[in-house]
């Protein structure tokens, strides 16, 4: 069921379609760092700080998928917790749909609902019909809509049928599926999502972004803003990326964007092993390269990898090259790029 009919009423300083939702300027947080008790007492007031945020600068519009990408420590969740107004930064500023998240708190808090993995402030011992009806109450939703309501975001997100089950007996996927039911509730223009599927198995956590992908964002129209490390899922699910590592945003963009920047370009090719140096000159002579040479798991073959610019159609020019030489292939595919490999790749580029 569609939840176009639960988000009817904008709110006040909304953007229009997309507009600029969320502005991030020049963000820095720092916090103290814990000191050893000996040093705590020798100098009481020296105190020392590292930066968690470093002028960070982002824009989000209105019905995107944004994803923030990098490793733990990055500054994701910090991040977010600014734009929560359960942090106070150093400097810098972040607006959404206009409100200043110092200067409204409150307004902004109205705007956008976080979602948490592993959260526990569902009441296990409710059912899941119930946890909605609690949480609709302490929203200040009236009795009427509360039934209505609650029974219309069940059905959203594939609750419907184990509404009167405790919720602790409920999977991974299913508390995950409430989280979002409840933060709906309050009819969000943003939600807020640090690393939603860190504790699903490999199926509820297909199903979860198909459905955050679909539904949220499809038929909502609601903003997302997913924080990540996993590459893969950053990929499959985000309109544009920022990729933040030390609290710097090293890069954003969209996926294309992004695996431009990083050379995401490499290319494993499988050839019997007796023809890799044949198959190494093909290369060289196609203008490619260099490729690196390694023994295959399979007795008898042999990978060469390296890099491919110009995608599938220079791929296919090269399969045509080798086997008109009579060149034997296994395989052809690209090389996954791991989030330590992005990452590290956009640093050089940034620094060349």
């Amino acid at each position: 069921m569609s939840l176009d009919s639960l988000a009817a009423s904008p709110a006040a300083g909304a953007s229009g379609p997309g507009e600029s939702l969320i502005r991030i300027t020049g963000l820095v947080k720092r916090f103290p760092l814990r000191r050893p008790w000996a040093e705590a007492l020798r100098h009481p007031f020296r105190t020392k700080h590292v930066d968690v945020l470093r002028g960070v600068s982002l824009e989000i519009k209105r019905g995107e998928f944004f994803g923030l990408l990098g490793p733990n420590g990055a500054g994701k969740t910090t991040l977010f917790k600014v734009l929560a107004t359960l942090v106070l930064p150093e400097s810098g500023s972040v607006s959404v749909a206009g409100r200043d998240t110092l200067a409204e708190p409150r307004a902004v808090r109205q705007l956008l609902t976080p979602v948490i993995a592993d959260e526990r402030s569902l009441y296990w011992r409710l059912s899941g019909r119930q946890n909605l009806d609690l949480f609709a109450a302490l929203y200040g939703v009236s009795p009427d809509e509360r039934q209505r309501t609650a029974g219309r975001l069940l059905e959203a997100v594939g609750l419907k049928h184990a509404e009167t089950r405790m919720v602790g007996t409920y999977s991974s996927g299913m508390k995950q599926r409430l989280l979002i039911a409840r933060a709906l509730l309050s009819r969000p223009k943003v939600l807020l999502l640090d690393e939603p599927t860190r504790s699903l198995d490999p199926v509820s956590a297909r199903d979860f972004r198909s459905f955050l992908r679909e539904e949220i964002v499809g038929r909502q129209g609601c903003t997302v803003l997913l924080a990540t490390h996993d590459a893969d899922e950053a990929f499959e699910l985000c309109d544009r990326l920022a990729v933040l590592d030390r609290g710097t945003v090293v890069a954003q963009g969209t996926v294309a964007e992004l695996a431009g920047m990083a050379g995401e370009n490499r290319y494993r090719l499988v050839v019997a092993s007796e023809q890799t140096q044949e198959a190494l000159l093909l290369v060289a002579a196609a203008g490619l390269g260099p490729f690196s040479e390694g023994k295959s798991s399979e007795s008898g073959w042999s990978f060469l990898e390296g890099p491919v610019p110009g995608g599938p159609r220079a791929c296919a020019q090269l399969v045509q090259r080798l086997v008109a030489a009579d060149v034997r292939i296994a395989e052809l595919a690209r090389v996954p790029l791991s989030l330590a490999g992005l990452i590290e790749r956009l640093v050089e580029a940034r620094a060349a």
